[in-house]
């Protein structure tokens, strides 16, 4: 552990959780299957009785964890203003010893749907929208049932979430965020007046890609998005993931030279 160093103590108490677990495995009725009986992944996108996408089903990250890393974003730098920067730079130079996440504290959008590994189910009604999370077992509610923002809200570390549907986008306005959670792993930092717009698209059977735009003028000078791609975990199941790592935290610190 002395030669790890804190930051990367934390990541493998962190991550290391679900390489031990025993998935769950159940043949989906639903998901069409290919002469072989594998899920047929690229069979067009599923519909509900009233003909908009159907995005229920378990979803998983495809590049990584963290927002510039992604193939679209290559060599991007989000447009930092000079407060959000400095936050930044000094997460990237402690590796991000700091994070929420390694001290047990949830996750947000977008970063608690990016950790390969990890999980989050869509469970679709006609005026709610679920997504339980596997990491943290956390869960997130989108409203659809005509409703507006709360006017005297709590900040809240996923926000406040309403989803309408343009054609076949299910976009989704989420503000009311606390400006404790950063945007990924890699420090991407915001602020109480956060607000992120996604459009989530199913784009077949065994693919959504959403992206993601946000727009916080005092972390960022101007709005700025990124597409994520995600890839359907078929014939299996979330299952709890509890964070302990406040029981290691002492060990961690004696650990430093």
């Amino acid at each position: 552990m002395r030669v790890l160093g804190a930051a990367a103590v934390m990541t493998l108490l962190v991550v290391q959780g679900p390489a031990a677990a025993q998935w769950l495995k159940h043949h989906d009725p639903k998901i069409p299957r290919t002469a072989d009986g594998k899920p047929d992944l690229t069979a067009p996108a599923p519909r509900l009785a009233d003909g908009k996408p159907d995005l229920n089903g378990l979803w998983n990250a495809v590049d990584g964890r963290f927002l510039t890393n992604l193939p679209r974003r290559a060599g991007v730098d989000a447009p930092f203003t000079p407060w959000a920067a400095a936050i930044f730079k000094a997460r990237q130079d402690n590796q991000g010893r700091d994070r929420p996440a390694g001290r047990c504290l949830p996750h947000t959008v977008p970063t608690a749907m990016l950790v390969p590994g990890y999980p989050w189910k869509v469970l679709q009604t006609p005026g709610l929208t679920v997504i339980l999370f596997e990491n943290f077992t956390d869960f997130r509610q989108i409203f659809t049932d005509g409703r507006d923002f709360p006017a005297d809200r709590q900040p809240a570390w996923f926000g406040y979430s309403i989803g309408r549907w343009e054609g076949d986008t299910f976009v989704v306005e989420s503000t009311g965020f606390n400006g404790e959670a950063w945007l990924d792993d890699t420090g991407h930092p915001r602020s109480e007046e956060m607000r992120v717009t996604e459009r989530i698209r199913r784009l077949d059977v065994g693919h959504l890609e959403v992206e993601f735009t946000f727009n916080d003028p005092k972390a960022y000078t101007k709005p700025w998005s990124v597409t994520v791609p995600f890839e359907l975990l078929a014939d299996t199941e979330i299952i709890e993931n509890y964070c302990e790592n406040e029981r290691d935290w002492a060990h961690v610190v004696a650990a430093q030279p």
